[in-house]
C-alpha cells in the first residue's frame, strides 16, 4: 500500500484521527480514486456544518430507487455519534479504501449499497482536545460527546430535538436501509476484549429479525471477527467493576438509542463498542474486521435480509388491522433475576481500601484471568397495550405532529370540527425529577383509562396504526412507553393548574358541598382522622373540596391524544 492510499489515521500510526475538514478531504479523495464511491451531504448541524455521507457500491448503484430495483441490500454504518469515539470513522475509511482502491476487500459490495456516515456529530467532533474522555486510550485528541447545544444524539432518536436527528430521519426515510450498525467506544471494567457488540433481543423485536441477528452476528460475524485476531465479546456492563464475579447485566436500549430505535422500524440494529482501554490501533482494526465480516455476510445473502425486513413490516401492519383488546404489544421491559453462565476473558485484579476516596479501589493487572460469571440477559414485559385502529392528535399540539411527520409516519388530517368517541388516559401519581435530562423535564406518571366523546378541531392528525411504522407510533403515543411524547415532556403544560381559588371562598364551598353530599362529608372526616399529613395541612383540606367541585379543571392531567378503536367515517383530507 502506498502512502497516498493510507487513511489519515494510518499515516500517523493511529496516534491521531482526522479533523472534520481532513475527513471530508479524504472522502473526496476516495471519490476521485474510484467510481465505486460517491460523496454528498445529508443535512446540516446546529452550527451549520454539512453532515457527510459516503455512498459505496461496486456496481455504482447510488440512488435508493436503483438499489431497490436491483435488489441490493442497503446497509447504513454510522460513526462519531459520540465524537470522542472515532473508531468507526477510521475503520470505515480503511474498509472503503480496501474495497474500492487496493481491492483487498473487493467483492463485498456487489450486492450491497453501503451508506457510511463518518462523522454524525460534526459540531462535537470539532470540540477536540486530549482531555475529552478520561477513560479512553487514544487517539491523541478526540471530540466531545454532545452537540453544540449539549444534546446527546444517541438519546434523540424519538424526540428528534436536533437538526442532526431530523436530517438522519430524512436520510433513513429516503433510503429505507435493511441493516444499521452504530460504532462506539465503551466505558467500564478492564478485560481482554478489544471489541464488544450488542443487539436488542426483547419481545419488542420482530422474531425473524432477531433470529437473523443471532444467526449472522452472534454466530458468523463474531466468529469471523475473532478469527481475524480480535478478542470479541457480547456487550459487558458489570454489576460492580470491583467484583466481576457478581456478573454482568444486559442492556435494554430503549428507542431513544439508535439500536433501540431501528428495531421499531423492523430492521436489525447492531451496536459496536470497542474497549476504551485498548490502544487506538487495536480498536480501529477490531471495528474494521467486524464491519468487513458483516458486509461479507450481507453480500452473500442480500435477499434474505431484505425479505425478513419486508415480512416484519407485513406482520406489523396485519397486527393492527382489527382492534383486539387481547392483542397486547409490549412497550417496556426490565431484566429478570434469571441468568446464564458467561465466559469472561478478564485480567487479574485486586482491591484495596483507598485513602483518597475512602472507598474500595480496584487495580487491574495484565495477567489473563478466565471467569465464569452470571449474565443477566432475560427480560420481562412491564407495560403492554392493545393497538387502537387510529390515534388522533389535536391540531394545537403541533410539536408532536411535526415530529411524527419527520419520522415518516403515514397520516390523514381532520377536515372539520368533529365529535369523536375516543379512549385516552388521565395521568395520576405524577412526579418530577430534580433536574433536566437532555434538556427536558421528564415526568414519572401512572395512567387511568378513560373513554369519552371529545371535540377535535380541523387540522388534527389522524394516524392509522396498521402501517409499517406501527411499532414506532405506539412507542411515541402510548404514555407508558419509555420514550413516548408524554414521557419526554411534550405535554407538560397539562400538568399545570391554571385557575386558583382563595381559601375564604373554598371555606364556604366546602360547607355547601358537605351539606349537599353526606358521603363526601364522611370521606373528608375519615381522611382527617386517618391521614395526619392531610389533617395538618389547611391547603390540602380545602383542595379536597376544590377538586371535587365543578370548578376544578376537568382537562388537567388529561392526555390530549385519543385512541380510536372503532371503524369511523371521519371527514379526512
Amino acid at each position: 500500500m502506498t502512502t497516498d492510499q493510507q487513511t489519515p489515521a494510518e499515516k500517523t500510526n493511529y496516534r491521531q484521527t482526522p479533523t472534520y475538514s481532513d475527513t471530508i478531504a479524504f472522502a473526496k479523495q476516495l471519490v476521485e480514486a474510484s467510481p465505486a464511491i460517491e460523496y454528498r451531504g445529508f443535512g446540516y448541524s446546529g452550527q451549520g456544518r454539512e453532515l457527510p455521507l459516503v455512498i459505496a457500491s461496486e456496481t455504482q448503484t447510488f440512488t435508493p430507487d436503483a438499489a431497490h430495483e436491483q435488489g441490493k441490500a442497503v446497509v447504513l454504518i454510522q460513526a462519531c455519534i459520540h465524537s470522542g469515539e472515532p473508531d468507526g470513522k477510521d475503520a470505515g475509511f480503511a474498509l472503503l479504501r480496501d474495497i474500492a482502491i487496493t481491492q483487498t476487500a473487493a467483492g463485498i459490495l456487489t450486492n450491497v449499497v453501503l451508506l457510511f456516515i463518518p462523522i454524525y456529530n460534526t459540531d462535537g467532533h470539532e470540540r477536540s482536545t486530549p482531555y475529552n474522555r478520561i477513560n479512553q486510550n487514544g487517539p491523541e485528541s478526540m471530540g466531545w460527546r454532545t452537540t453544540s447545544t449539549y444534546q446527546n444524539l444517541n438519546r434523540d432518536y424519538m424526540k428528534a430535538d436536533t437538526p442532526e436527528t431530523r436530517a438522519w430521519l430524512r436520510l433513513w426515510n429516503e433510503w429505507s436501509p435493511d441493516l444499521f450498525i452504530d460504532c462506539h467506544v465503551t466505558d467500564g471494567a478492564d478485560y481482554r476484549c478489544n471489541i464488544t457488540y450488542h443487539h436488542e433481543h426483547h419481545a419488542g423485536v420482530d422474531h425473524a429479525v432477531l433470529e437473523w441477528e443471532q444467526d449472522v452476528f452472534d454466530d458468523k460475524v463474531a466468529r469471523a471477527t475473532a478469527a481475524a485476531g480480535n478478542v470479541i465479546s457480547w456487550y459487558l456492563e458489570f454489576i460492580d467493576n470491583r467484583d466481576l464475579t457478581l456478573g454482568t447485566r444486559d442492556f435494554n436500549g430503549s428507542p431513544r438509542f439508535s439500536t433501540g430505535y431501528v428495531p421499531l422500524r423492523n430492521r436489525p440494529g447492531i451496536l459496536i463498542e470497542t474497549h476504551m482501554i485498548k490502544d487506538y490501533r487495536s480498536r480501529v482494526i477490531g471495528t474494521y474486521d467486524f464491519l468487513r465480516a458483516a458486509l461479507t455476510e450481507v453480500n452473500n445473502a442480500p435477499d434474505e435480509l431484505i425479505r425478513i425486513g419486508r415480512e416484519a413490516d407485513e406482520r406489523t401492519v396485519e397486527a393492527a388491522r382489527v382492534y383486539n383488546p387481547s392483542n397486547l404489544y409490549p412497550l417496556n421491559f426490565e431484566l429478570t433475576d434469571e441468568s446464564t453462565p458467561f465466559e469472561l476473558k478478564a485480567f487479574e485484579y485486586v482491591t484495596e481500601e483507598s485513602d483518597v476516596s475512602g472507598d474500595l479501589r480496584v487495580i487491574y493487572g495484565r495477567e489473563p484471568l478466565d471467569l465464569t460469571i452470571p449474565m443477566y440477559d432475560k427480560f420481562r414485559v412491564t407495560a403492554a397495550v392493545a393497538p387502537p385502529l387510529h390515534y388522533i392528535i389535536p391540531a394545537q399540539w403541533w410539536e408532536p405532529i411535526d415530529i411524527l411527520k419527520e419520522h415518516g409516519v403515514r397520516h390523514k388530517t381532520l377536515a372539520t370540527w368533529t365529535s369523536i368517541e375516543v379512549e385516552s388516559y388521565r395521568f395520576v401519581n405524577v412526579t418530577w425529577p430534580s433536574g433536566p435530562f437532555e434538556g427536558r423535564h421528564m415526568p414519572r406518571l401512572d395512567v387511568e383509562r378513560v373513554t369519552e366523546v371529545r371535540q377535535f378541531p380541523p387540522g388534527s392528525m389522524v394516524v392509522p396504526v396498521a402501517q409499517p411504522l406501527g411499532k414506532l407510533i405506539l412507542n411515541l403515543l402510548e404514555p407508558e412507553a419509555p420514550d413516548s411524547f408524554a414521557k419526554w415532556g411534550f405535554f407538560n403544560a397539562i400538568f399545570e393548574e391554571k385557575e386558583y381559588a382563595e381559601h375564604y371562598v373554598l371555606e364556604t364551598l366546602a360547607r355547601e358541598l358537605m351539606e349537599k353530599d353526606p358521603e363526601l362529608k364522611r370521606e373528608f372526616e375519615s381522611l382527617v382522622a386517618t391521614d395526619a399529613d392531610f389533617a395538618a395541612s389547611p391547603s390540602a383540606r380545602l383542595r379536597f373540596f376544590y377538586k371535587r367541585s365543578p370548578y376544578w379543571d376537568p382537562q388537567m392531567n388529561l392526555y390530549p391524544v385519543g385512541r380510536i378503536i372503532r371503524v369511523l367515517d371521519l371527514p379526512l383530507i
